[in-house]
């Protein structure tokens, strides 16, 4: 029988190695997508100047929309050398549609492959991709390949692709971001796993980390209150299970806070005290 004396130890360095496991920044990566403020896509020099407010806040990467920087792929050298001097790992380039091509339920070819290149020629990482739920197994398997051709074109760039979920696809038990998890290439596709998308749709979000983590590139972080979108760190997410279980797998992806609401840009209103919450429970 265990006595109380080794108990109390045990506890004592479980808790003692979450306090050092959240400490340990070589374990995460932060970021923020910069979605969370209202964006002149048209005017290059406002992108810049919200990635350096995201560089201030203290974050190592920025994730933006295609729209955001799509001007500049056709001259991108001054480009890249601004977003360069400014100092972060730009994470990846997201293309978020209302419409996706309907064989596939991705972004059409012929755009991902225009965003692909243009956004290599900026110094982005990855090929982000959000999609729409097909119908059936069927759907399904041609999303699986249209991924897996979206990432093979991906890698001949040197980036890596990523799919963002939104709720749909961690609906009845996860059916179909399960079977994209199956059906495609580990070596082409990764998982931006949109977790404040996944809670709100009942995903075990540590639960989920701890069994797919190594497919994940990256996680969104936003957070709810009683069904309610609110900052992070306010609401029910279990913010402080997902450090846990990003430490007990040792997984070492892009933390990435996203504070864009339905109804609007709430800016730094939202983002500061995410950040605050954020690099508390990660140790910055």
């Amino acid at each position: 029988m265990t006595s109380r004396r080794e108990v109390l130890l045990t506890a004592a360095g479980l808790a003692a190695g979450r306090v050092l496991g959240a400490a340990n920044p070589a374990r995460v990566h932060l970021g923020c997508q910069t979605n969370a403020w209202a964006i002149d896509s048209r005017d290059f020099s406002n992108v810049l100047a919200i990635v350096r407010k995201v560089k201030d806040y203290g974050y190592e990467g920025f994730e933006t929309g295609f729209a955001n920087v799509q001007s500049r792929f056709d001259e991108p050298a001054a480009a890249k050398a601004k977003l360069d001097a400014i100092g972060l790992k730009f994470i990846g380039v997201h293309i978020f549609l209302t419409r996706y091509d309907p064989a596939t339920c991705i972004a059409p070819a012929e755009l991902y492959e225009r965003v692909a290149a243009g956004g290599a020629k900026l110094g982005a990482e990855r090929l982000i991709l959000s999609g729409s739920p097909p119908d059936d197994d069927a759907g399904r398997k041609r999303k699986a390949e249209g991924l897996n051709r979206a990432g093979a074109f991906a890698q001949k760039l040197g980036l890596k692709l990523a799919y963002h979920n939104h709720g749909p696809e961690v609906a009845n038990h996860g059916e179909e971001i399960e079977f994209l998890l199956r059906a495609t290439d580990p070596a082409r596709v990764w998982f931006l796993l949109d977790a404040g998308h996944a809670f709100r749709a009942g995903a075990d979000i540590p639960g989920f980390i701890r069994q797919h983590h190594r497919r994940l590139a990256g996680l969104h972080i936003r957070d709810t209150k009683d069904g309610k979108e609110t900052v992070l760190g306010t609401g029910d997410f279990p913010l402080q299970g997902v450090a846990d279980a990003i430490r007990e797998t040792g997984w070492q992806g892009w933390v990435i806070n996203e504070e864009e609401r339905v109804g609007g840009k709430p800016g730094d209103e939202a983002v500061k005290p995410a950040r605050d919450a954020l690099f508390r429970v990660f140790g910055r």
